[in-house]
């Protein structure tokens, strides 16, 4: 049995934490500090750390210790500002602990932790703004649903019935060859018009989705796409693909869609491959097309679907990788959870 080294093992931690860990001595020399502290502070081996901004503002008596937090243990941490080598302030959380005590000297030797507060705020505002993409797009894709039930159950059947009344009347017209021609022009309008409803209702959230799962809608969504542009060639493979959490269902539909949509208008390709394979843990689906390709750079300000195809991956806390080559093609790769995250 590997037995563990439990130096080494805190040696990394000190190494690569992401909070400053400084040990002091009670006069405030640095006796080591690791790379966090370094960076975050510009201090060195020998330096004295500073009092903070509350230390330095805050009433106190003459006796007492001049930092709050070796005068007053029983309080955990502070939040304060902390002069550094950089010629700025840092905001950070601060904890201090007795860890040693020189018997030499008769010196405490102290623990000092150095969180920044700037990299927390701004880890806390990335998770709130993911969260609001996501209930953004929760609610689109909700207000979608609602939309295209309405105009398939509604809108659509409401026309549905008024082109078989026509059809009724027309059988009492034939008699008059002018007004039955008239009822039958505007029969065949109306057709398209239902068409086009069940079309605008299809791309708004396709029932097949809801009703069969992803494969099911891919397949349809392929299938419209083969009436657009009928000289390329779709390929979709499938393995291990059942129902999903509808949140993931709908986002890599929308990605596929995305991805689809990008080929047809821009890729000049003849063949586009869908491939998707889940397993235990995650999903796969992998999308690349033999087109032009593109420089992902020229389109920075335009690549607008590309951008939407990885928000909507990060949501669901997959990897999304876009690769192209002038005149090789595009492979967009995303890889999910299998169970949607918690939001």
């Amino acid at each position: 049995m590997h037995k563990i080294n439990h130096t080494e093992y805190f040696q990394k931690v000190y190494e690569h934490i992401q909070d400053g860990i400084v040990v002091m001595r009670e006069s405030r020399e640095i006796i080591m500090l690791n790379p966090a502290a370094k960076r975050l502070t510009g201090w060195k081996v020998g330096d004295y750390v500073p009092y903070c901004s509350f230390c330095t503002t805050r009433n106190r008596r003459v006796e007492t210790p001049s930092c709050y937090l070796m005068a007053n243990e029983d309080v955990p941490s502070i939040l304060s500002q902390m002069s550094t080598n950089r010629k700025k302030t840092l905001d950070v959380e601060m904890s201090v602990s007795v860890i040693n005590r020189n018997v030499e000297t008769g010196e405490n030797e102290y623990l000092l932790v150095l969180r920044d507060c700037e990299t927390m705020l701004k880890a806390q505002e990335a998770a709130l703004n993911k969260k609001m993409i996501q209930a953004l797009i929760d609610a689109k894709e909700s207000e979608h649903k609602r939309l295209a039930q309405e105009l398939h159950d509604g809108v659509g059947q409401s026309l549905y019935s008024v082109s078989v009344a026509l059809e009724a009347i027309e059988a009492y017209m034939q008699d008059n060859e002018k007004l039955s021609s008239y009822v039958k022009e505007v029969r065949n309008e109306l057709r398209k018009v239902i068409e086009d409803v069940y079309t605008y209702s299809y791309n708004l959230r396709p029932q097949s989705l809801d009703q069969l799962g992803l494969k099911a809608a891919l397949e349809n969504l392929i299938d419209n796409m083969k009436k657009m542009t009928p000289h390329l060639i779709f390929e979709l493979t499938t393995q291990g693909l059942d129902r999903c959490d509808p949140a993931i269902e709908i986002n890599l539909y929308r990605i596929a869609q995305e991805a689809l949509h990008n080929v047809v208008k821009y890729a000049q390709a003849s063949y586009v491959k869908i491939s998707i394979r889940k397993n235990n843990t995650h999903i796969h689906m992998k999308i690349e097309d033999d087109g032009i390709g593109f420089d992902r750079k020229s389109i920075q300000n335009k690549g607008l679907g590309l951008k939407h195809i990885e928000e909507r991956v990060d949501l669901l806390s997959g990897t999304c990788a876009i690769r192209s080559e002038m005149n090789k093609g595009t492979v967009v790769e995303v890889t999910i959870p299998r169970w949607r995250p918690n939001t």
